[in-house]
């Protein structure tokens, strides 16, 4: 049986081998008609020509090849499988288990943010980020040829293809989050696995961080592992050589030069593009690179390729990769007990790239104008109003909205900041507390929570994505039973893979009754990753139909 790489690779250049066949074929005859002399025998006599010889004439390695002896053990290629979402049962009544194919996420516009009204995902810088395939389908591997678009309609499992790079010898592993989001399985292969292990070694997520588009995956080993180091991506300088490694279109181990072209590229407009301030690189990178190292020439770490610029779904010569210094931080809060980043926020919102008429109006150079201020916020406990020009953070100057963004970002929540501000031309301070980001503007409506399995303070949301209410005594008594009403399924959730929907009521987990909230979330806040998850689910809309049961393995 062949294995993914090969299936992958065979489909994807067959039409290409076809095309050349026939070009040769057409090649040989023109040749023939232009240099063949007709009704004049032609002599095949060869004896003066001399046999060549291979000459043995050592070249020394350069650094390229250096590198790439040393750092190619510890990159890996990863493999997703995402299985086609179907109903649950085969009777009158259909569970929603329908997940959509990959597609940007929608900006947050969240706060201590640059706010983009009217501005939309798809509209960027220059030709627009439509050109950027960055995060999704086609500079990740994309689904394999021939398999259903989207596979939202029962169709064919979907196969992706990424990289990776090994930071711990224990089986740790760096990528893109675009690369494991929404996959079902996960797969790694290493250098030195054997081509009959046909997908690899299953792996699973540790933590993930959408604003930065990484993720840290683990595979199980009963050996130490390659590992790569982390370099200083601050002090890289635009000029400098770099070397990429991944498996660009299933084709692994593939090594690419070139220099580092900028630094500090931000290439999602609005507050998705916050936390993204990308090293440009043209070393030639392309779909199935995502999650691949960007390396020195100390053979360290630098960036993890991320996204391209393209406007054919191939390499253009520009490509993007997430600075080292930004990975190591994110990898460091993904690996902790809670597997999430935290990030500070005052509440606040801003516009960045006011015209020099706004800056003169209202009598500043730099700093930060506030639009909003998020009501109970930190900012606004503070005193903060929108008009106000924050100037310094304790002491320190401000220089724009990036500025005060990353300051911000970096704080831990409950730490407290100075923040220098002008009011009617007046200049004042005050402390403000500094808030988690995530919750701030969750309570604005702009942004969800991410989800934290050890929390408690509702377990059906945290664990299973899934909000609950206890069932109205009229809704009780037409289904003879109590439970609990689905008021809200989060998309992707476990909840969502099980087909469950809003308007259905849950009356057992695990053959333990949920007839009120509380029941729900003690059983609830017991399962943990590996256990099987059954739910015995009942329609208020069809009660005649009786009770249905669905389930899964929590992971």
């Amino acid at each position: 049986m062949k294995s993914l790489f090969e299936r992958l690779f065979a489909r994807r250049l067959a039409s290409t081998f076809v095309l050349l066949a026939t070009l040769t074929a057409a090649v040989v005859g023109g040749s023939f008609l232009a240099h063949g002399v007709r009704g004049q025998e032609q002599r095949n006599d060869s004896a003066d020509a001399t046999p060549l010889k291979v000459v043995s004439s050592p070249v020394p390695p350069n650094d390229f090849v250096r590198i790439a002896r040393q750092v190619g053990p510890a990159v890996v290629n990863i493999n997703t499988e995402t299985l086609p979402k179907q109903t649950a049962d085969k009777g009158p009544r259909r569970f929603h288990m329908q997940r959509q194919p990959n597609q940007p996420a929608p900006g947050d516009n969240g706060g201590d943010d640059e706010d983009q009204p009217g501005q939309g995902q798809g509209q960027g810088q220059g030709q627009g980020s439509d050109n950027f395939q960055d995060f999704f389908n086609r500079f990740f591997g994309g689904q394999a040829p021939g398999a259903p678009d989207g596979g939202d309609q029962g169709g064919g499992v979907q196969e992706s293809l990424g990289s990776g790079f090994i930071v711990d010898a224990k089986g740790y592993i760096i990528t893109n989050f675009h690369v494991v989001e929404k996959a079902d399985k996960i797969y790694v292969k290493l250098s030195t696995d054997p081509d009959t292990q046909d997908l690899g070694r299953p792996a699973r997520v540790i933590g993930t961080d959408k604003a930065t588009d990484l993720a840290v995956i683990k595979i199980d080993t009963s050996t130490p592992l390659p590992t790569v180091k982390l370099g200083n991506s601050d002090i890289a300088a635009v000029g400098d050589w770099v070397e990429a490694i991944g498996s660009p279109f299933a084709l692994s181990q593939t090594v690419t030069a070139g220099i580092i072209s900028a630094k500090n590229r931000t290439i999602d407009p609005g507050a998705s593009g916050q936390f993204q301030h990308f090293i440009q690189t043209d070393a030639a990178i392309n779909p199935g690179n995502s999650g691949g190292p960007l390396l020195n020439m100390n053979g360290e770490v630098i960036g993890v390729n991320t996204a391209i610029f393209t406007q054919s779904a191939g390499y253009q010569g520009i490509g993007f990769a997430m600075p080292s210094n930004t990975v190591v931080q994110v990898y460091n809060d993904l690996i902790s007990p809670s597997h999430k980043v935290t990030r500070g926020s005052i509440g606040i919102q801003f516009r960045e790239g006011l015209s020099g008429a706004v800056n003169r109006v209202y009598g500043f150079k730099n700093g930060v104008l506030v639009q909003e201020v998020t009501p109970g916020g930190p900012a606004d406990k503070a005193g903060l109003k929108a008009g106000d020009i924050i100037v310094t953070i304790d002491g320190r100057n401000i220089k724009d909205g990036n500025d005060l963004v990353d300051e911000i970002a970096s704080r831990r929540p409950g730490s407290t900041v100075r923040i220098g501000y002008m009011r009617d031309g007046k200049q004042a301070d005050t402390t403000v507390t500094i808030g988690d980001r995530d919750k701030v503007f969750a309570e604005l409506g702009n942004v969800q929570p991410e989800a934290n399995p050890d929390s408690q303070s509702d377990a059906g949301e945290a664990k299973l994505g899934v909000v609950v209410r206890e069932v109205s005594p009229a809704t009780a008594a037409k289904l003879h039973t109590g439970g609990v009403l689905i008021e809200s399924v989060r998309t992707g959730s476990f909840a969502d893979l099980q087909g469950l929907e809003p308007g259905l009521v849950i009356t057992r987990v695990n053959k333990q009754a949920t007839a009120t909230k509380d029941q729900f979330d003690a059983v609830v806040k017991k399962l943990k990753d590996g256990d099987d998850v059954v739910f015995e689910i009942m329609d208020p809309r069809h009660p005649d139909q009786g009770i249905n049961y669905v389930g899964g393995t929590l992971q």
